[in-house]
């Protein structure tokens, strides 16, 4: 098959969550089919970084859109229908290079990663037409309206309102979604739509992040691991600093907490003046920077989908403590494979048991590796991908709308969602 796929950050290096699944996508589609990328980059130098993404596809249509172009079409958006989010991605020449590749060689399979993309094929009709959610964002922005003072809090409110109904619509116009795990199925089914959805869980390269590690410290050891410039990151990893730590201080005093995630904002470099914690910025390798014997923590208050921090973690033997929000998209028993605690004391009380006893960690490592075999490994994801591709050549049934009709839909989506 030839497959074009719309994704909204060039995937490559994938050194971060929004690139790690098109990537692995991309790599597994590329073996077994032809394959055009088509993505954006912030700047010239993350263009030139991924550059090496031709390897594992047939050809890259990437275009420079910098943060100053992208702040401003968000801005414009605020007064109309169109999510700021999606206009925040919107690229003319991109949109003119697709065209271009479109007409020039037919496509029979159009992969849309993330929903802001979908504007760029919403036009664009193939056999099959598959809109990877990932996350759904709207749901996100719901949860950032509640956690930012106003008038960011009424933004993000009508953010939140403007993308669910752009997000329904496009999910209306292909003829099949994915997301990445159960807690976000159940949101795409609050759109009572009839494109069927497909939950295709991310996965974790176990070779590299392997538990065979000679990794080690003189010290008791929590670490994070993130991106420290995303906002739920920084939320998540202040409210450990500010409101867990120190009770477990108390009972360790020579405990440090490593922070590990490039771009560390303002709030985050000042956690820096707190004895016992440590911020590393980027590092070239996360893995050399968590002990053996650490504990991993994901104290995120907003969260969606999943969050790969804890599969990387996981998978190195690293024990696990994570809210509820942070564990709800993995696929794992809380109490055996990780633990989760939503209230400051109880989270430090569950850091403190890890770091104190190597038993405990030892076992709940194993548990955790063994679910991940179950669960989270890229090659069986993968292969639910490569079922709904073979799905498109077979007989619709009468009762469901046909692709014909599905390509029509989205045309007439396409007009009704203009804006550019």
């Amino acid at each position: 098959m030839r497959i074009l796929f719309v994704t909204h950050r060039l995937p490559f290096p994938p050194n971060r969550g929004g690139k790690i699944r098109p990537f692995n996508m991309i790599r597994h589609l590329g073996r077994k089919h032809s394959v055009v990328v088509a993505s954006l980059a912030h700047t010239e130098q993350e263009l030139n970084e991924g550059a090496a993404l031709k390897d594992y596809c047939d050809e890259v249509i990437a275009e420079v859109l910098p943060e100053s172009t992208r702040r401003l079409q968000a801005l414009k958006a605020l007064p109309t229908r169109m999510p700021c989010s999606a206009n925040y991605f919107w690229s003319a020449r991109l949109h003119e290079r697709i065209r271009k590749c479109f007409f020039h060689s037919k496509f029979d399979v159009v992969f849309v990663h993330c929903v802001a993309m979908a504007q760029y094929v919403m036009d664009l009709e193939a056999d099959l037409r598959i809109m990877d959610f990932g996350d759904i964002d709207s749901a996100k922005w719901a949860e950032y309206s509640q956690s930012r003072r106003f008038p960011l809090s009424l933004v993000y409110a009508a953010e939140s309102k403007k993308l669910r109904t752009y997000e329904r619509y496009v999910a209306q116009s292909f003829h099949r979604c994915t997301v990445t795990s159960r807690g976000e199925k159940d949101e795409y089914q609050t759109f009572r739509v009839s494109t069927p959805c497909t939950l295709i869980p991310n996965g974790v390269d176990l070779s590299y992040f392997s538990a065979q590690r000679n990794v080690s410290t003189s010290r008791p050891t929590v670490v994070f691991l993130g991106r420290m410039d995303y906002f739920p990151n920084i939320d998540g990893v202040c409210y450990f600093a500010e409101q867990v730590f120190p009770f477990i201080r108390k009972k360790i005093p020579n405990v440090e907490f490593r922070i590990v995630g490039s771009k560390p904002a303002r709030k985050i470099q000042d956690l820096r003046n707190i004895p016992g914690i440590v911020v590393t910025g980027h590092v070239p390798d996360v893995r050399a920077y968590v002990p053996t014997e650490a504990v991993a923590i994901a104290p995120l208050r907003i969260a969606r989908g999943t969050q790969n921090k804890i599969l990387e973690s996981m998978a190195m033997g690293i024990p696990v403590v994570a809210t509820t929000k942070a564990a709800k998209g993995i696929q794992a028993v809380a109490g055996r494979d990780l633990l989760v605690a939503d209230v400051p004391e109880e989270f430090a009380a569950h850091v403190i048991a890890l770091l104190r006893d190597e038993q405990m960690r030892r076992f709940m490592s194993q548990s955790a590796r063994n679910q991940l075999e179950k669960a989270h490994l890229w090659p069986a994801s993968l292969s639910i991908l490569d079922s709904l591709l073979a799905d498109a050549s077979k007989p619709t049934p009468s009762s469901e709308p046909s692709l014909a009709s599905k390509a029509t839909a989205s045309i007439d989506a396409a007009a009704e969602w203009s804006l550019h």
